[in-house]
């Protein structure tokens, strides 16, 4: 087939093993074959050496210029407790089982971490020069989403949907709503869209808290089935359906001096999406991202933090598609007064530097990079690094762009996916990456010289242990014949090429998800190598509309999610038929989530070409699903009653053909289980037979020992149709 570009090929060095996985490994496999890998690096403030964990957990070790990167024991998991204990002055009940994993370096000889015990949570700071540790704030157990301030002097955290803040003395209750549907600092605010990962954000001076409230006792409430009880009954949930009536945020900022509360005026209409939340250097303003509802126009605000009012509104994002806010502003170190904002506007996300007034000073984007995560400012505040997404979106590389005049440096060019940071002086890069054929490689080098020290080479982690398939990356057009896919096909072991076998297409295909990378192993996952193990040919490809590949990639799917991610899907299925080893009679799918939405559309799209296919909590119709992720490409079912209409399965049940087995977790949050018993239901109307098979006790994935099972049910059902 002309438009298959072979890229790369993985095969007889890795074929060597002893045996193939077993079902369990699936699971568990990952963590058991593991490439060696260094635990929890960080780089020190002002200092050239960085930290890590022992492989035991029971040290903390640093490395330095000094001694060739070897490591040396900084502090052990016993003297730190010896410290705790004097801290809180408790000589008994201080166990430290292993070295806290979220130790984090608050300056050269200071790291911050976390302590729980005896129905607390304790905030403490250890410095290495004195060796002893200072208790800084504490919350109980029962406490959730705590946020310490920027000094560390007070903490806020929930207990069930109300803000209390302890300052080291005394615990104030800041909210005290008792009625359902209301809920304060939460997270959980807008379903996490939007980039939300946090619902409250103390000011610079540690004196001010900003807050989401959010009020959803408007939306309607959706029974999840309980079977642990004699009697079944119903948890509820606030699940806003795309159409249907969303909640109300507002944000407030709570004043620890004068315990007052000022709510920013966020105007109407009151659903509306608030995000990006960030506090002004001064403390004296807050700058929220307004989003409407239709998502397709951002504005970003700047308000007085003591009375609400809207300063002005200092830049202004629209789109005949979406505007999709992902990442909250950054400030400059050394202006207060310029900010770092990112969008992919102009194709690409990417950066941009404002200043306050709302005045662009300069993209700071470079070529087609896709910024994936920002790293640290330099000293002086001039540059700043990030993770880049670059190679068609198949690797991750190290930039850093100067902020006065725009220029970018790419400081890491191995193909593959790195993470990497730099030194605070500026002087090494720490980078670990991985690729196809490097299981984990960890480097420091030296950015005056270029002078580069390996600190470590993992082995190949199933050598004499596991007999690995063979993986082949390769690139096809999509269905509109101009763009590169990404994609990856495993053969099965001990591959015959004159023979014919099954296979398995793998997929997902939705937004902000990616399955080929050229990471280990090329990003496939356990169950995939177990299936192409048991004789399968195992493929995946990532369409159009999944992540990594920039706004036009993925904006082909508004108002039709499935269309063209289908069609492009088909081109993966026209190159397996084209292959000699391929039955074509026996192809088969699988996916979970919007993967199931994808599996199941395939089938009743196309009849006949998939005999076999497994859909997990699969996606059905979309009017069944939530409003923020679903009207961000479907628009409302009134705005966009065709394109519901035309990308629903349970009028086209009737064209099912082949064996369909649905897996649902019974007490699925994100996709309920709605989606699948319609479909049972206009499968039963249509004489159409399904096999469906629930978890009782999951959600939307099903998790721990259980997936096994999970794994093995959907291994015996390809086994039983598709093996010959």
């Amino acid at each position: 087939m002309k438009k298959l570009l072979l890229l790369f090929l993985l095969g007889s060095p890795l074929c060597y093993g002893q045996r193939n996985f077993t079902i369990q490994e699936t699971v568990f496999g990952a963590r058991q074959f593991a490439p060696q890998n260094l635990t929890l690096t960080q780089w020190i403030p002002k200092e050239q050496a960085f930290t890590q964990l022992d492989a035991s957990y029971q040290k903390l070790q640093i490395r330095d210029a000094a001694n060739n990167w070897q490591p040396k024991d900084l502090l052990t998991c016993n003297e730190l407790a010896e410290a705790i204990k004097t801290s809180l002055h408790d000589t008994t009940s201080v166990k430290l089982s292993y070295f806290p994993t979220d130790y984090q370096w608050a300056n050269e000889n200071s790291f911050n971490f976390t302590y729980s015990n005896a129905g607390q949570n304790y905030y403490l700071q250890y410095d290495v020069s004195s060796r002893k540790a200072t208790l800084q704030a504490k919350t109980p157990l029962s406490a959730t989403n705590p946020e310490l301030s920027a000094n560390r002097s007070r903490v806020a955290f929930l207990i069930e949907n109300n803000i209390m803040i302890h300052d080291g003395s005394s615990t104030i209750a800041v909210t005290q709503d008792s009625v359902d549907g209301i809920v304060n600092g939460s997270d959980y605010t807008h379903r996490q869209e939007f980039g939300i990962n946090k619902g409250m954000w103390w000011s610079p001076d540690s004196e001010k808290l900003l807050y989401y409230r959010k009020d959803e006792t408007m939306v309607s409430q959706y029974p999840l089935i309980q079977w642990s009880a004699r009697v079944a009954n119903a948890k509820d949930i606030r699940y806003p359906m795309a159409g249907m009536k969303s909640e109300e945020v507002t944000l407030l900022v709570y004043d620890c001096s004068t315990k007052s509360r000022t709510t920013l005026k966020t105007g109407e209409p009151k659903e509306q999406y608030l995000t990006l939340c960030t506090w002004d250097p001064s403390g004296k303003y807050v700058y929220v991202g307004l989003l409407n509802r239709e998502q397709n126009h951002l504005k970003l605000n700047k308000y007085d933090a003591s009375s609400g009012e809207l300063v002005k509104t200092l830049l202004e994002e629209r789109s005949s598609s979406w505007v999709e806010p992902l990442h909250a502003l950054h400030f400059l170190p050394n202006k207060n007064d310029q900010f770092l904002y990112q969008t992919d506007k102009d194709g690409f996300n990417q950066l941009y530097l404002y200043n306050t007034e709302g005045k662009l000073i300069r993209s700071l984007g470079h070529a087609d990079v896709i910024v994936e995560s920002l790293g640290d400012f330099t000293a002086d505040g001039k540059k700043i690094s990030y993770i880049g997404i670059t190679n068609n979106g198949l690797d991750r590389q190290l930039f850093q762009v100067d902020l006065g005049n725009g220029k970018t440096v790419q400081l890491t060019h191995e193909p593959g996916m790195h993470q990497a940071s730099i030194s605070t002086d500026g002087t090494y890069i720490l980078d670990q990456y991985s690729s196809q054929t490097v299981p984990n490689r960890i480097t420091i080098r030296n950015t005056r010289n270029d002078k580069t020290n390996l600190i470590l080479a993992a082995a190949n982690p199933f050598e004499g242990k596991i007999k690995l398939p063979k993986i082949e990356q390769l690139s096809l057009l999509s269905a509109d014949g101009k763009t590169p896919l990404n994609g990856r096909i495993i053969y099965p072991a001990d591959f015959d090429a004159t023979q014919k076998y099954p296979v398995m297409v793998y997929l997902y295909g939705g937004s902000h998800a990616q399955l080929v990378q050229n990471r280990w192993l090329f990003g496939a996952g356990y169950f995939d190598l177990y299936m192409a193990q048991q004789g399968y040919v195992v493929f995946t490809m990532d369409n159009r509309g999944s992540d990594a590949r920039g706004r036009d990639f993925t904006r082909v799917t508004h108002r039709q999610l499935g269309q063209a991610e289908m069609a492009d899907q088909m081109k993966g299925i026209e190159f397996l038929k084209s292959q000699p080893f391929v039955d074509q009679t026996r192809i088969g799918l699988f996916g979970w989530s919007f993967g199931g939405f994808m599996t199941t559309s395939l089938m009743v799209h196309h009849p006949g070409i998939f005999h076999t296919a497994v859909a997990g909590g699969p996606v059905i119709d979309w009017k069944f699903y939530e409003v923020m992720y679903g009207e961000r490409y479907m628009d409302t079912p009134q705005e966009n009653p065709d394109g519901y209409k035309n990308v629903s399965l349970l009028d086209k049940a009737s064209q099912l053909k082949g064996n369909l087995l649905i897996i649902h977790g019974a007490q699925d949050p994100v996709v309920v289980q709605q989606h699948s018993m319609e479909f049972i239901e206009a499968c039963i109307k249509a004489g159409k037979q399904v096999d469906y098979f629930l978890y009782p006790t999951h959600e939307h994935n099903v998790m721990g020992k259980d997936r096994i099972h999970m794994y093995e049910k959907i291994a015996q059902y390809f086994d039983l149709h598709l093996k010959r």
